[in-house]
């Protein structure tokens, strides 16, 4: 029973920690980092401002946990990626859950683009940057030509592009999606076959 009961409060404790990231996100969205204060977000979700310092006592708080829990899956990918060979299937299958990993986070990624200062100043943008210089390394072949690595890093930032320009085109936001990423797919397709080609010769 006690278990329980601790279980059922340990989720209501995730609910809120996720609720006011959420709120937090959206206030950020609307007004900008700077000019949002904790006494918005705690007014925004109706909890008084004790009760949001339980969970975060700093908006950079509320970003870092944001950013860890909705990039938790890219960490995860390069992991795997990591430990597999360096195959056409494996960059394939790398950029495929980097567009659903993209899908799932987009407001972060979102403030994150509209934010670049703030995030450049946290800690969150140095990770970041180390995460997109992994899955560089497992996207593109080091001997391969220069146009072909540009091939590869033009792969990736395909499906950032894609998530940022595109938002504004009409027509269904999953086959936006499907057409980016069968663009970047092509990109890494055209990279890995001339590198091999090249090593064949």
């Amino acid at each position: 029973m006690g278990v329980t009961m601790d279980g059922t409060k340990q989720q209501r404790r995730g609910n809120t920690r996720q609720r006011i990231q959420d709120v937090a996100l959206e206030l950020f969205a609307e007004q900008g980092y700077e000019k949002t204060s904790l006494r918005e977000i705690a007014e925004r979700l109706d909890v008084t401002k004790a009760a949001l310092y339980y969970h975060f006592k700093t908006k950079e708080e509320i970003i870092v946990s944001l950013f860890e829990d909705l990039t938790q899956p890219i960490a995860d990918l390069i992991e795997w990626g990591r430990g597999q060979p360096h195959t056409l299937e494996t960059k394939q299958e790398i950029l495929r859950r980097y567009s659903e990993g993209l899908s799932n986070a987009e407001p972060l990624f979102r403030f994150m683009q509209e934010n670049q200062a703030t995030v450049r100043e946290l800690r969150i943008g140095e990770t970041f940057k180390d995460r997109m210089h992994d899955l560089r390394d497992i996207l593109m072949d080091p001997d391969a030509e220069l146009v072909d690595q540009v091939r590869s890093l033009s792969a990736m930032f395909t499906l950032h592009a894609g998530m940022f320009v595109m938002q504004d085109l009409a027509g269904d936001v999953e086959k936006r999606r499907q057409a980016v990423l069968e663009v970047a797919l092509d990109l890494v397709t055209q990279a890995h076959e001339h590198a091999q080609a090249g090593t064949d010769d």
